[in-house]
């Protein structure tokens, strides 16, 4: 009889831990989700913003180029691929900054309303990125903890938990305020 609680108590517990991996998972990649639906909306967002900006800036073809480069090399990321997505984010971050710091130069540019508004947009979906990212780390944090952590690690690799990557920008100079040369 005591033999047979015992048995039951560790198929609970086994399935209370298992169950805790999953929900870990589904919380990580809902969250991977959240930043990807961030991530998408801005790149719906550059296209108009190029347009915008061309009309005024045709000289600076070269910023404009490279954003519009960048935009379409993060779409052509793989899904899944955290590090590789998050390197070319940070880069188009870059460029974006770029793009907004030229419009300093440009004060007709800078008081066109449409410009303006996307501008506005984009810093909104901005934040939005930032919250998503820390949100999916977060997740990401948990579920790690959970697959490495005894006796949890156990039953993890049993039935092939794996790590979640980290969204994060690995390249300093992504991060650096951009340069501007008139």
């Amino acid at each position: 009889m005591i033999g047979l609680a015992i048995g039951v108590a560790v198929i609970l517990y086994l399935v209370f831990v298992y169950n805790g991996l999953v929900k870990a998972r589904q919380v990580t990649e809902e969250a991977w989700s959240g930043i990807d639906v961030q991530l998408k909306r801005r790149a719906d967002l550059i296209p108009n913003l190029i347009e915008t900006v061309k009309g005024y800036a045709a000289h600076e073809k070269s910023t404009l180029e490279e954003v519009v480069a960048l935009r379409n090399r993060a779409q052509a990321v793989p899904e899944g691929d955290v590090a590789g997505r998050a390197a070319v984010e940070g880069a188009l971050s870059q460029a974006l900054g770029k793009l907004f710091a030229l419009a300093e130069a440009y004060p007709d540019l800078k008081a066109n309303e449409n410009f303006a508004e996307l501008q506005r947009t984009l810093e909104t979906i901005e934040g939005e990125i930032q919250m998503s990212r820390r949100y999916y780390n977060g997740a990401a944090r948990d579920l790690n903890v959970k697959v490495e952590s005894f006796p949890s690690n156990l039953i993890a690799n049993a039935f092939r938990f794996a790590k979640a990557g980290y969204f994060e920008i690995a390249n300093e100079a992504d991060r650096a305020v951009p340069s501007v040369k008139f």
